[in-house]
């Protein structure tokens, strides 16, 4: 079958400065997808790409704005957040329009590293303005305490400025080309992918942060591997996604407040990603010759499961009880007193019955 690959920008899901929300991007990715449909229903291959500038920018926004509390989310992560975050949206919509049209396809979403060369000349001219604007001496600070690079912005205030290298080698390529054989539409280098250097040991490291915890583990796993296993791994987001909605509240003065569902959606992106790197690293240095990827998952529950009628999880920040009750009546939360400490959102904890993707 022919193959086509398709660009989707991260601007043209937001439609105007009155349509930023979550779910009107939701609704830009549903009307794209059913053009991407028409194309599989006339029997295209398709592989899918899309852009995240300003999904980043919200990511860093929020997380600038709730820094006084929590820690800031470095820039590869809001890459890995947002691979996950779109992804989630375009196969959802896709799934659906497959199912309304009667084809038979799956949709899968690959967080994707691309190698860059750590000597490419941008790095020693970073160029490309993300953020905030800031004052001077805050900029300044940055730069001082956390190696930012920063310029002056036209009269507008100082920002924050990155290096936009050349790619050399999508990290994912085997597996991405595997699904595309295998007939899957797949979604992969989300924002240029997440970009990654190879260092002096010939392991590849993000240009911004390592992650210990999450090495540690992969280094038992691959241990696994070397024992002739084949591993499939999951992973919890509890915390995780308690860090999301606590700047998206601390936010929400400014910028629209993430969903839930999107906020497990950037946490599979997240937390694949520290994963599937440290994990690729453990296989160079023993020798394994085996592909890893994060897949972006869903898991379908019956509406009808009693959970829903006695939402009992608590999640996110304590409110007063006022404000618990403002969200309940404007945005249909299900909240409860917790131990005298305040009022909190709980939601339900369904039985999964089926992985869409498996």
């Amino acid at each position: 079958m022919p193959r086509l690959v398709i660009a989707i920008g991260g601007n043209s899901l937001i439609p105007d400065g009155d349509h930023e929300s979550v779910q009107d991007q939701y609704l830009a990715a549903a009307e794209t997808d059913d053009h991407i449909a028409s194309l599989v229903e006339q029997g295209w291959d398709v592989a899918i790409s899309h852009g995240n500038g300003p999904q980043v920018g919200f990511i860093l926004r929020r997380s600038e704005m709730a820094s006084s509390e929590l820690h800031e989310v470095p820039l590869d992560f809001c890459g890995a957040d947002t691979q996950g975050a779109i992804g989630y949206m375009l196969q959802q919509n896709l799934v659906n329009d497959f199912r309304q049209r009667g084809i038979t396809k799956s949709v899968a979403t690959i967080v994707t590293q691309v190698e860059v060369d750590a000597n490419d000349p941008a790095f020693a001219n970073p160029s490309k303005p993300i953020g905030s604007f800031m004052e001077e001496a805050d900029a300044k600070r940055r730069r001082d305490e956390e190696g930012w690079d920063i310029r002056e912005d036209a009269g507008r205030g100082w920002r924050r400025v990155v290096a936009s290298p050349q790619p050399m080698r999508i990290v994912e390529l085997e597996v991405i080309k595997d699904l595309l054989d295998a007939g899957v539409v797949t979604i992969a280098v989300g924002g240029g992918g997440i970009p990654v250097v190879t260092n002096a040991d010939g392991d590849h490291e993000s240009v911004q942060d390592q992650y210990m915890a999450a090495a540690e583990t992969d280094d038992h796993i691959a241990s696994l591997v070397e024992q002739g296993w084949d591993v499939a791994i999951s992973h919890g987001n509890g915390p995780q996604v308690g860090f999301i909605l606590r700047r998206s509240e601390m936010a929400s003065s400014e910028l629209h407040e993430v969903p839930l569902d999107f906020c497990g959606a950037d946490t599979q992106g997240a937390i694949g990603y520290m994963l599937q790197q440290n994990l690729v690293n453990d296989f160079r240095q023993r020798g394994i010759s085996k592909g890893v990827a994060t897949i972006v998952t869903q898991v379908e529950v019956d509406a009808n499961d009693p959970a829903f009628a006695n939402a009992s999880k608590p999640i996110g920040s304590f409110m007063e009880e006022a404000d618990a009750k403002r969200r309940r009546d404007e945005e249909g939360w299900d909240i409860r007193e917790d131990a005298g400490r305040g009022w909190r959102r709980v939601v339900a904890s369904p039985q999964p019955m089926r992985i869409v993707e498996l």
